[in-house]
């Protein structure tokens, strides 16, 4: 493809695009912010598989994390970075454009 800047497929991400990235990403999308115990419940899913998933969005630049204690315990909060929610719009774009209104 010579112009991508047509191609609706452009903005299709294969890092977001894995079941449990992609709803990460859409909780993120909708909370803004949340910490990481409640994005593990919503999903369903072990810390140690949610980790790893966020170590790839966290790496792809999507997702930031932020640790704090409160109630003397470690918490982490996960968000998307501005590039993540535009790479989020832009993946849910592609997956509209796959498959037609």
């Amino acid at each position: 493809m010579s112009d991508s800047a047509g191609d609706p497929m452009a903005g299709f991400d294969a890092t977001i695009h894995a079941p449990n990235r992609l709803r990460i990403c859409a909780l993120l999308d909708t909370a803004g912010e949340a910490e990481f115990a409640t994005v593990q419940e919503q999903l369903g899913v072990s810390a140690s598989v949610l980790s790893k998933h966020v170590t790839v969005l966290v790496e792809a630049g999507h997702v930031e994390q932020r640790k704090a204690v409160r109630d003397t315990r470690r918490r982490v909060w996960l968000r998307l970075t501005r590039d993540g929610r535009e790479a989020y719009h832009a993946h849910i774009a592609a997956l509209r454009a796959i498959v037609g209104d």
